[in-house]
């Protein structure tokens, strides 16, 4: 990129991490909605598509002082400690005209070098009200929700038909979506399933995502009592699925559950309700900020078996209200929480800034 060509961006994405994560998939999927509003580039080569601008850091650094045609500072958004340092070494060490802003998700105590960077930015923003309680050494700037591609995912014409294309049991689907690991609280569900499901011979338990090595032997119990229950083929692993399969997977769904013992964010239970499923959450993440309890679902105590029983049954006994809440749940995303949503308010906010 030549010192002409970086006089016209505006707007510097942090990409530090070689490692792909839900931080990266979140800032891919937020590109190309900021780029029709903003001039951009992605400072980090990583997964980042040939249509969207980037250069690696290190390129960066060589035309950092660049004055932008328009007289302010750029913008440089950053998700990871690495990111700040990249910035504040820009800055600070080459004279770059820039304004840090850097964004949380963690729901966790940071380490004090976390805290020193987070002081010497700009600005802060926070993507939930519980992600923000966590930043003690100062105060956030702006809560700004992650959202999802409600293009991707979307309601299906026919849920029932949707379910059948899937080729699975019965004819009420609840899929709970991620890593098989304690922490993602598959098992609350599967102890809930083998509780209910006897009684409900129409429904069958989807369990998506992958399970590796050290969680083998989770898994391994969840499948010793489903066998005991005998409910092999109605509580179902189905593994890592494709990404571009998982939006119909996510369509044949009722209710999809996300009983995280701990969660950053947590996207599913997002991508469920954009496909027309009423859930089933914990308090983990944002949920409890984004579902509306006997709406779009429900949001049960972490944990609490028995209160995921109490409501998975009333989920699935009330097909009127559950597909009511499917229909609610989706308008909250498309209203509140959608990639494009969430883009135009970066925008809005760095503009202010």
């Amino acid at each position: 990129m030549t010192k002409n060509e970086f006089s016209k961006i505006e707007l510097l994405i942090g990409n530090s991490s070689r490692k792909f994560s839900g931080g990266t998939s979140i800032m891919l999927q937020l590109l190309d909605y900021q780029n029709e509003i903003k001039p951009i580039i992605v400072i980090g080569n990583y997964f980042v598509p040939s249509h969207i601008k980037s250069i690696s850091f290190i390129s960066y650094l060589k035309i950092a002082r660049t004055p932008p045609v328009n007289g302010k500072d750029r913008i440089f958004y950053a998700r990871r400690n690495d990111e700040m340092i990249q910035a504040l070494i820009a800055k600070w060490l080459f004279g770059a005209k820039i304004k840090i802003v850097f964004s949380s998700s963690a729901q966790r105590s940071h380490t004090n070098f976390t805290k020193w960077l987070m002081n010497r930015m700009d600005a802060l923003v926070s993507t939930s009200k519980m992600a923000a309680s966590y930043l003690s050494s100062r105060t956030v700037d702006r809560i700004i929700p992650h959202g999802i591609d409600t293009k991707r995912f979307q309601p299906p014409a026919n849920k029932d038909s949707a379910w059948q294309s899937l080729g699975y049991p019965g004819s009420f689907g609840v899929g709970i979506f991620g890593r098989v690991r304690h922490s993602k609280g598959i098992d609350i569900l599967v102890d809930a399933g083998i509780s209910i499901l006897p009684n409900h011979p129409h429904v069958s338990i989807i369990i998506c995502g992958e399970c590796i090595p050290t969680d083998i032997l989770y898994k391994q119990k969840m499948l010793d009592k489903i066998k005991l229950a005998n409910l092999e083929d109605r509580i179902i692993f189905i593994g890592k699925q494709s990404f571009k399969d998982l939006p119909k997977i996510f369509q044949g769904m009722k209710v999809v559950a996300a009983l995280s013992r701990n969660e950053g964010y947590g996207l599913t239970p997002l991508e469920g309700m954009a496909s027309g499923a009423a859930v089933l959450t914990s308090e983990e993440g944002a949920w409890k900020e984004i579902v509306r309890n006997d709406l779009d679902g429900f949001c049960v105590p972490t944990d609490n078996i028995e209160a995921t029983k109490i409501k998975l049954e009333e989920l699935i006994s009330n097909h009127d209200k559950t597909a009511e809440m499917g229909i609610n749940a989706t308008k909250n995303i498309l209203d509140n929480y959608s990639i494009e949503t969430e883009a135009k308010r970066i925008i809005e906010f760095i503009e202010a800034i």
